[in-house]
């Protein structure tokens, strides 16, 4: 029985898991990822809404619908963690919870990665737990819809 939604919204490239560099992002695909987060939303009761696009307009606009029709949101915005005011804004509006998840570690790699814009709108970070981060992520939000509990 699912008490809650959770819309898990990925950015630009991640539709190249498995392929794209695999010694920094692993050997998963974005499917396998999907499934590893479909199987942890049944367990955890979470109606999982899983989603990705290369386009940053196509990401806000799923945020937008996201208002009125998830509890919580799980992000990898890639790239668009270090460029995007607009993504940051969208997420702003929504005022649900939101977790922002890396695959990598950003803080061991270039140092324009260490800037987000997701961060600080974020009940948590996860990063550098490769896709684990992911079911991280969703364990987390359960917490915090169950609870209430946004400490």
């Amino acid at each position: 029985m699912t008490f809650a939604s959770v819309l898990v919204l990925n950015g630009p490239n991640l539709n190249l898991l498995g392929t794209r560099e695999p010694a920094i992002y692993g050997s998963e695909t974005l499917a396998d990822v999907a499934q590893r987060c479909a199987q942890a939303g049944e367990r955890l009761g979470l109606a999982i809404d899983f989603k990705q696009s290369n386009a940053e307009d196509r990401l806000i606009d799923w945020l937008h619908d996201a208002r009125t029709n998830v509890d919580g949101i799980v992000i990898n915005p890639a790239a668009y963690t270090h460029t995007s005011v607009a993504l940051a804004d969208a997420l702003t509006a929504i005022a649900k919870p939101v977790i922002e998840v890396h695959i990598s570690n950003v803080h061991k790699r270039e140092a324009f990665r260490h800037h987000s814009f997701v961060s600080p709108i974020a009940e948590a970070v996860i990063v550098g737990c490769g896709t684990q981060g992911y079911v991280l992520a969703l364990e987390r939000m359960a917490t915090l819809l169950k609870a209430g509990d946004r400490s």
